[in-house]
């Protein structure tokens, strides 16, 4: 490739780099839904163990997996996990030592979510009643790290060689660009298969750092399995690859052997993320790791195949063969119709409404995708016009043959006399002079083409292009689906505060009104109480004392008094408000508006 080229393309991988790099840590699919005993629950008795509810599949693997500590930090779990998922629930649970003495409890856990994100958090429960704790649990969890950033930033090489790997070796075999081409695109295929392989081995060593576990937890998870699978799969196709670059792999029969081979080895690679990643999760997931496959092999084809072109446009000294151009033309085609299908599909499947698509960051990241796939398009469609102008090469010898003639026109310079009639130097330096003279011919009949100066043009802005859509698609990949995002934001907004109205009337001088009541979030744990008191006309009512008791009736607990702070007209708040178990809580408010005039009124609640 020339100079300019070369930095070019490598302007565009550091490009891509920085996009993948800026979307921050991968989020995960997966996410806490429940747990026993919960958030912020007072339990009377020490419970037998600790049990978490998940959304999704989950790998809690490691000694770190799930940890139980006491008020002074100590584990009081016995450090055997147990999978307690049934009737599609996902539960996993973790026993405790017996008769725990009252106190604060801390809750730590990390996993691997389906689609291998790790994810992790805590929470605290309390027996008998709330106490000072000295757990300090770090604030920055798994993939947060300067290794979840280089992971991250790993994923992007490995596709990139992927797609060259498959891209240069279909470009070849399909394409069937002549003997010329062959060199450019067999040392393209193997850096391809360089870059992927050098990719996956780092993916493979930072996998524990990123997800806070040891190398060989890593290797029991479907991540680590596909990686290791990868691995040697990328050795098989090392032989491949060998094979495809070698003298006999010119013939009919060896090209189909190569080919043959290929079928087998290029959708056994992308498995290995099809089954580990986003498309192994979620609805419809048997249909959608094939679909992925497609997409992979389909993205490999065209734009592998956009990379192979690209290449020998600017670095062939000869003109690529109008058929191949045509060949390749016709693979580009069906590419674009296999990866728009497919693409549909997974985006309907992991946004599924307009709402998540403009307002989650997957969603808008495929947007940009989207916008990115359209440019491409229309860019390849100008290529298509170029490839339609182009003429084929004008016949004459073999660009390789050592005894081509010279164009009428090409410089020549006679050689100097050699020093004897057998000097090999000399014969030497005058074969170099004449394979100069022949390539420096060859470029200028090559470049006089206006067709292929435009094409070479052209696809070179595909090339740029397609260098920004596999840097969104690596970020995509690390974020969290539109659909799952949008449904844990419901989930986490879902508790509404409890509104409540209570008619009140104490007896006297405007002690007649209306309670409002909100209880915020309204679930067990911690809450805020705001009492706002309002006459019959609307307008805020005061009161000289308030008092509020909750009792649970069916647990015999209670009654929990407070006395709401005045922070306004009509208006108090109580912020250490704690339900500590689900139910129906019997509230009784107490309003006394002067020394005589009081009255207290009861209402149920309901505490999911």
């Amino acid at each position: 490739m020339t100079t300019t080229l070369s930095r070019l393309l490598v302007l565009l991988t550091a490009l891509g780099a920085v996009l993948v790099a800026a979307t921050g840590p991968a989020h995960a699919h997966a996410s806490l839904t429940g747990s026993s005993p919960a958030d912020g629950e007072v339990v009377a008795t020490s419970p037998e163990r600790v049990e978490l509810t998940f959304s999704e599949r989950v790998s809690l693997t490691g000694d770190q997996a799930l940890r139980v500590l006491d008020p002074a930090g100590e584990r009081v779990d016995t450090g055997e996990i147990t999978d307690l998922s049934a009737d599609g629930v996902v539960r996993h649970g973790v026993a405790l030592a017996d008769g725990l003495a009252d106190g604060t409890y801390t809750v730590a856990w990390q996993a691997i979510s389906a689609d291998s994100h790790p994810i992790a958090g805590a929470f605290t429960f309390s027996i008998g009643a709330p106490s000072e704790t000295s757990v300090r649990l770090p604030a920055q969890g798994p993939g947060g790290s300067t290794a979840g950033t280089l992971y991250d930033l790993a994923r992007f090489p490995a596709y990139a060689g992927f797609l060259l790997l498959t891209g240069g070796a279909a470009f070849l075999l399909v394409c069937r660009p002549g003997p010329a081409a062959r060199p450019h695109l067999q040392r393209l295929t193997l850096a391809g298969w360089t870059t992927a392989t050098a990719a996956t081995l780092a993916l493979l060593l930072l996998r524990g750092p990123y997800t806070g576990t040891g190398l060989r937890d890593v290797v029991d998870t479907k991540t680590g399995t596909a990686l290791l699978c990868r691995l040697l799969l990328l050795g098989a196709a090392a032989l491949w690859v060998a094979a495809l670059t070698a003298d006999r792999a010119r013939g009919r029969r060896a090209r189909a052997a190569l080919a043959g081979t290929g079928v087998l080895l290029a959708p056994a690679t992308a498995a290995t993320w099809a089954l580990a990643e986003h498309a192994s999760t979620g609805p419809w997931s048997w249909l959608a790791v094939p679909a992925d496959l497609v997409h992979l092999l389909a993205a490999g084809a065209w734009l592998g195949g956009l990379a192979a072109l690209l290449a020998l446009l600017y670095r062939s000294p000869v003109p690529v063969p109008r058929a191949a151009v045509r060949r390749f033309s016709r693979l580009a085609f069906w590419s674009v119709v296999a990866l728009a299908a497919t693409g549909l599909f997974q985006s309907w499947r992991q946004v599924g409404g307009w709402d998540p698509l403009l307002s989650t960051r997957y969603g808008q990241l495929l947007v940009v995708k989207t916008a990115l796939v359209a440019l491409l398009v229309g860019t390849a469609w100008i290529s298509r016009r170029w490839t339609a102008r182009l003429a084929d090469p004008p016949a004459g010898p073999a660009p390789d043959a050592p005894d081509a003639p010279d164009a009428p026109d090409a410089p020549h310079t006679p050689p100097p006399a050699p020093d004897g009639p057998d000097d090999p130097a000399r014969r030497a330096q005058l074969a170099r002079q004449r394979a100069a003279v022949q390539r420096t011919r060859r470029r200028r009949d090559r470049d006089r083409d206006s067709g292929r100066t435009g094409l070479r043009r052209s696809v070179l802005a595909e090339a740029a292009i397609a260098a920004a859509v596999l840097a969104v698609t690596t970020a995509l990949t690390g974020s969290t689906p539109a659909r799952t995002e949008a449904a844990a934001g419901t989930s986490a907004t879902a508790p509404q505060p409890l509104s409540l109205q209570l008619p009140y009337d104490t007896g006297g001088p405007h002690g007649r009104g209306t309670a409002l009541i909100d209880i915020t979030p309204g679930v067990t744990g911690e809450n805020v109480l705001h009492l706002r008191l309002e006459d019959p006309e609307g307008l805020p009512n005061g009161a000289e004392e308030v008092r509020i008791a909750l009792t649970l009736p069916a647990e015999d607990l209670g009654p929990l008094r407070y006395e709401p702070a005045h922070v306004d007209v009509g208006h108090w708040v109580a912020d250490d408000l704690r339900l500590p178990r689900p139910g129906d809580w019997e509230l009784s408010l107490t309003l006394r508006t002067s020394e005589i005039d009081q009255t207290t009124e009861t209402t149920t609640l309901t505490v999911g």
